[in-house]
């Protein structure tokens, strides 16, 4: 998955989406189970001071009396976290009454340190218990026999908060480890389900790649609603190439008999006539022909060029070129060196690369002292998407141009040297095709001592 890919945008977007809304739910969770077990635990130390000051406050004797422990064993363990007490708060000289839990410690008043009340009449305040650990403590304001104008009383229940904050630590510990699997599985989840459902627009590329390497005709198989008129599109797109391209050879076919038949009979006409116009005459019908055929030949350079779907296997191009190149210099002794990698396929015509290849081989041989070298190579597309390119050297150990004639020498017609047989178009025409096919061409010293001619052609 790369990064600049549909894919990758789908699956960051929900994964991401994911990652934040997990940890906001889990705060949201976490928070109301905490509140609840707050409120749960505030419900218990509100029970227990009741239920202690009905018992304590309400037997009506002069003195308050010590519960009967019937609410919380644990106010019988020493320091245990839970505590209860009565303190007078009128007569100092009265005793305190505390729970065996408590011993001989004492419990701050939330009244005597100015604590609102809420709105049960209670006071609540957290501190730091005898053993120094967090308790929570509740209190009550109240009087013998719970009547007016008699003695009051703080009566004080407190209860332990590491217990609460255990019990709600295990419940985060339990909640990150449920919500870190369900993200896991979520991201997972996204990931197959952005594979599955792209999984046709791969098809799209794989077919499309089949009928650019030739091995099909139109895109085939069977597609999704949403991407079904793309497929139909594609194939009348490429039928309607194809009608265009049969139509454009056509015509060129046509346009070449119609002009070569009367520039035949104006030629013959003009040879029979031995005057000045006839002379004339015959040397620009010539010129006119060699224009035809220049243009034809651009013609149909170019239909087979924009053909999708052809391919050359250059190995199979290379190898009876050179055997054949080798026969036709057995004179002088050349020998071409072939290197080149297997396998690679040229995104055109097989004519066009023989012609190439031939152009560029028989030119080399001729200036070659002994040696001309053949290398074939794949060249890395700049773009990730791209199929790249192939690369085409072919150099000699012959005496080689100077950068002055490296220059000139790609004009059409030119021969930098007469004593050497051809007619000066072949490089000419090997730029042209280069050209067509939006390659490069380049010439250059090469190491061998000759001309290195580089060329750039589309790979399939």
């Amino acid at each position: 998955m790369r990064f600049k890919s549909l894919a990758f945008r789908l699956f960051a977007t929900s994964a991401t989406w994911t990652l934040i809304v997990l940890p906001i739910a889990g705060f949201i969770i976490y928070s109301l189970y905490r509140e609840d077990v707050q409120a749960s635990f505030d419900g218990q130390l509100r029970k227990l001071v009741t239920a202690i000051a009905i018992d304590s406050l309400g037997t009506g004797d002069s003195a308050p009396s010590a519960p009967v422990n019937r609410y919380e064993p644990l106010f019988e363990v020493t320091q245990s976290g839970w505590y209860w007490q009565i303190k007078p708060l009128d007569d100092a000289a009265m005793a305190t009454l505390v729970s065996a839990s408590l011993a001989t410690s004492r419990l701050p008043s939330p009244y005597e340190r100015k604590f609102p009340t809420d709105d049960t009449g209670t006071r609540w305040m957290n501190v730091p218990g005898p053993n120094g650990e967090p308790i929570r403590i509740v209190e009550l304001i109240g009087s013998l026999g719970h009547e007016e104008g008699r003695p009051k009383y703080s009566i004080i229940v407190a209860g332990p908060l590491d217990w609460l904050d255990e019990l709600v630590s295990n419940f985060r510990s339990r909640l990150s480890i449920a919500l870190t699997l369900a993200g896991l599985g979520l991201v997972g989840v996204t990931l197959f389900q952005v594979r599955f459902g792209l999984l046709p627009l791969k098809r799209v590329g794989e077919g499309l790649a089949a009928i650019r390497s030739g091995k099909a005709e139109k895109l085939d198989g069977a597609l999704p609603a949403e991407i079904e008129p793309l497929q139909v599109e594609i194939n009348a797109l490429l039928k309607s190439n194809q009608d265009v391209l049969d139509r454009a050879r056509t015509q060129v076919g046509n346009l070449a008999h119609a002009l070569k038949t009367p520039l035949a009979v104006i030629l013959n006409e003009a040879r029979d006539d031995q005057s000045g116009l006839a002379a004339k005459v015959s040397e620009q019908a010539l010129i006119m022909r060699d224009s035809v055929t220049l243009y034809l030949d651009r013609a149909r350079r170019a239909a087979r060029v924009n053909v999708i779907g052809r391919t050359t296997d250059v190995d199979e191009v290379c190898s009876p070129m050179i055997r054949a190149i080798e026969r036709i210099h057995r004179d002088k002794g050349v020998r071409i060196e072939y290197a080149a990698v297997p396998g690679l396929l040229f995104q055109g015509e097989r004519q066009d690369l023989e012609e190439m290849l031939g152009n560029l081989l028989d030119n080399a041989c001729k200036w070659a002292s002994s040696r001309v070298f053949l290398t074939i190579e794949a060249k890395p597309a700049a773009v990730r998407s791209a199929v790249g390119e192939i690369q085409i050297l072919v150099e000699d150990d012959g005496p080689g141009l100077s950068p002055e004639q490296r220059a000139r020498i790609g004009k059409r017609g030119l021969r930098l040297d007469e004593t050497k047989p051809g007619s000066g178009l072949g490089l000419s025409i090997v730029t042209e095709l280069v050209q067509m096919y939006r390659g490069s061409v380049s010439l250059d010293q090469s190491s061998h001592g000759g001309l290195k001619v580089s060329l750039t052609l589309p790979k399939a």
